[in-house]
């Protein structure tokens, strides 16, 4: 287990909207290199650089064309040698985004893949025995190739999948078990691509849709195999470098898998969801102020996971990816605030996704950009200060449009701000890092959390944490001397055995 992790605070930085050096209207390496002494200033210590590799954008580069080839829209390999270097010695760590489970259509692989003769590539991707064989069950593409078949993909019809073979294998003329020389070449080139990065530097990989590589597996037992055997690899030879996966399944991905964090993810309906989209507007949510969120949603799951978990790795919470709407959509500012200071202060390896500390928008109704589709409104230009675009570009335009409200939060403005969310980050990430108990292993006990009540009370180490996200005051029974009080949102007042939180409160407490 990489030492560095139970401390890592991670900030994501999705490249192509984060600084555009070079006046393109597109974000690039250079720019983020500009811009690491903001990320270690606001306290983060580790990055996550969504995918960089050659890719002609349907899916904003998670569509692989050249995994060992950084996008010339971003740079060049020297440039992420560069970065990473300079992450280094500003004594943070990166890792990358790893994309295992397809490629691009465009990819050297498939377009061998696709030919009719056979090569050593034919196997690689997941093609039918012909092209009126397309069982219903399966994701595929039809009659497109010049091979008598049809293939697999994973998302988009860009995206055809990889093959590692299939854990149940239903139809033998054309699926091939996970021990097929041909699907372990393909678990080979996986293991070429990351030795090649971590020899660059890389501190490791998060890893997307790291679950879907065997098929028909169904306890996913099989592809936590793959990944184990990974694992093992990377004991031997990268012991340093961090793997984390795109799961939501810490018992089968850490435990089997070996992986040292899986995301907690945005599932509907999941602990996750519960506390900040519950309902269809976010009305269910427990940190929403109406009251009618219940944490035991959340706690019965998280603590299921959080001890299937311990001692083998660590489970990491998000603000937000890529992927789903920024809380802005659902919660107000207040509920934010709150909503931050407790994921930063929970067990967890945390996740601070590029512009939630300043509390950027969601922005509704965008036509989809490079696959986004309703992701687009959470990918927008970051908004450094008040000017054109924002200060992201200098160009007339950008490849997504910037918010359109002149008093859209900037880093500018919301560190002048009293308050502000970006102070409540800050602050709440200083105390993380000084207070080894809220270390990814620090002591956790939850010491009131019921269904339909408030508020929410845990303990680390000598740190009791007092969370409550209503509109009106809610009271707990609260027998500890109060030594000290570290950190508060709102105010509270101890008496006799109860402690009464103002509304949408939070308090860190020495006992």
């Amino acid at each position: 287990m990489p030492k560095w992790l139970k401390d890592a605070i991670f900030y994501e930085i999705y490249p192509q909207s984060f600084y555009d050096s070079n006046g393109d209207g597109i974000g690039d390496i250079q720019g983020i290199i500009q811009k690491l002494d903001y990320v270690k200033q606001l306290g983060c210590n580790a990055i996550w650089l969504n995918p960089v590799y050659d890719s002609p954008f349907k899916d904003a580069g998670y569509d692989v064309r050249n995994y060992k080839k950084v996008a010339a829209r971003y740079g060049t390999n020297e440039d992420l040698c560069e970065l990473i270097k300079t992450v280094h010695k500003k004594k943070m760590r990166i890792i990358l985004d790893l994309v295992p489970g397809h490629t691009s259509d465009t990819h050297p692989w498939f377009k061998q893949a696709r030919q009719a003769k056979e090569n050593k590539f034919s196997n690689r991707y997941i093609f039918t025995k012909s092209v009126w064989d397309a069982p219903q069950e399966y994701r595929l593409m039809c009659g497109l190739c010049e091979r008598d078949g049809n293939y697999m993909v994973n998302f988009f019809s860009s995206q055809p999948a990889l093959n590692y073979g299939f854990a149940d294998v239903k139809y033998p003329d054309w699926q091939l078990p996970t021990d097929h020389p041909d699907c372990k070449a393909t678990v080979n080139a996986l293991k070429d691509i990351m030795k090649f990065w971590l020899d660059m530097g890389a501190d490791g990989f998060r890893v997307d849709m790291a679950d879907s590589l065997v098929k028909n597996d169904n306890t996913k037992e099989a592809t936590a195999a793959i990944w184990a055997d990974i694992r093992n690899m990377l004991d031997e030879e990268y012991p340093d470098a961090a793997l984390v996966s795109e799961w939501c399944n810490p018992p089968v991905a850490i435990n089997k898998g070996g992986f040292h964090c899986d995301f907690y993810l945005d599932h509907i309906g999941n602990g996750y969801n519960s506390l900040f989209r519950g309902g269809s507007w976010g009305d269910k949510a427990f940190f929403n102020k109406n009251g009618e969120g219940n944490i035991r949603s959340f706690t019965d799951e998280f603590l299921s996971y959080y001890e299937a978990a311990k001692g083998n790795g660590y489970i990491s919470l998000i603000t937000c990816n890529h992927d789903t709407p920024r809380l802005t959509e659902y919660l107000d500012e207040e509920a934010i605030k709150i909503a931050y200071a407790t994921i930063f202060t929970l067990p967890s390896v945390p996740f601070l996704y590029y512009g939630d500390e300043i509390g950027m928008r969601y922005l509704k109704g965008l036509t989809s950009v490079e696959g986004s589709y309703s992701r687009t409104g959470s990918r927008s230009p970051m908004q450094w200060c008040k000017g054109k675009n924002f200060g992201f570009s200098e160009s007339d335009t950008t490849y997504i449009p910037v918010d359109s409200d002149e008093k859209a939060p900037t880093v500018e403005n919301q560190r002048r701000k009293k308050g502000s969310i970006y102070k409540v980050v800050k602050d709440i990430i200083k105390i993380r890092k000084k207070h080894p108990e809220f270390s990814a292993d620090g002591e956790f006990e939850i010491l009131y959390a019921e269904e339909n009540s408030f508020p929410f009370v845990y303990k680390r180490g000598k740190y009791v944490v007092l969370v409550n996200p209503l509109d009106r005051l809610a009271d707990v029974k609260f027998e500890y001397e109060i030594k000290s009080e570290l950190y508060r949102i709102g105010e509270y007042i101890q008496s006799w055995e109860k402690m009464t939180l103002s509304p949408q409160s939070f308090a860190i407490i020495e006992i």
